[in-house]
């Protein structure tokens, strides 16, 4: 349940290039979430992919940083807030969520922040696809 499998990192380039060009985007300071319905099989309900701006941070340890707990948080909380809703109404999708804040904050910072975007993100997927609301 708590796992965060290769299978669900988005890698594939066809897709990412599918994903920029024809998804949704929002935005919830520190993170911009893009998302697309995927109507190919995978074997996850979500793939993700996670970015941090090496123009903003030029250290790799620091964008580093941010990317492990950016996946740690979401890898804690996927299940309870996208997962469930997705499973229920069989659905797919590619997301991406990009670090676009100024400075490095902590953990606690990082997962509040990605529990509200997950919520918008639900949020967004009931709309977009008259999802049942849990």
């Amino acid at each position: 349940m708590y796992t965060f499998k290769k299978e669900e990192r988005l890698c594939n380039k066809r897709l990412i290039d599918k994903l920029f060009h024809n998804g949704s985007s929002f935005l919830c300071y520190p993170f911009k979430a893009s998302w697309l319905f995927n109507s190919e099989p995978q074997l996850f309900p979500t793939q993700i992919l996670f970015s941090v701006s090496k123009k903003r941070y030029k250290h790799a340890v620091d964008r580093n940083l941010l990317k492990r707990c950016m996946r740690e948080s979401y890898r804690l909380h996927k299940q309870q807030y996208l997962y469930n809703l997705l499973v229920t109404a069989d659905k797919k999708i590619l997301l991406s969520v990009g670090y676009i804040g100024k400075e490095i904050v902590p953990y606690s910072v990082i997962e509040k922040k990605m529990l509200k975007m997950l919520g918008q993100l639900a949020e967004q997927l009931t709309a977009a696809n008259s999802i049942p609301a849990k």
